[in-house]
């Protein structure tokens, strides 16, 4: 049996779920798997931050319209902490196309059927993710 260990993830409530005004059902889905906040900002990000930000996705299709997507509206950016957190927060999230996510599951239950990027939330897929994305977002 493996150890849990104690990490930190990064997630950021996209406009669609700003929108929906699902701040406070998908802080309560977080909190009420154990996980602890660390730090929470709102803010319109700019096109550049996105540009950086989704570096990785830079040259496929759907890179542009991501950008805009994720500049058209206030986004809530937190750090949570716990125990596997990033497979948990993952877990809590569902698949990023909310027609595979399952019910219960943050995309499943929000996410839009019709376009991929709005799921409502976006969480690091790795904890080589999760240091990089915090660092780009707090400056730590």
């Amino acid at each position: 049996m493996t150890e849990q260990m104690v990490e930190q993830t990064l997630v950021i409530i996209k406009p669609d779920g700003v929108e929906k005004r699902l701040i406070g059902e998908v802080v309560k889905r977080y909190e009420t798997a154990g996980l602890r906040m660390v730090i929470m900002k709102m803010t319109i990000l700019s096109g550049g931050f996105v540009e950086s930000f989704y570096a990785e996705h830079r040259g496929k299709a759907f890179f542009q319209d991501l950008c805009g997507f994720m500049t058209s509206g206030p986004v809530v950016i937190m750090v949570l902490e716990g125990k596997d957190c990033i497979e948990t927060v993952r877990a809590i999230n569902g698949m990023t196309d909310s027609n595979a996510a399952g019910a219960g599951t943050i995309r499943g239950d929000f996410g839009d059927r019709t376009v991929i990027r709005r799921n409502v939330v976006h969480a690091s897929d790795s904890a080589e993710s999760a240091r990089r994305e915090i660092k780009l977002c707090f400056n730590c």
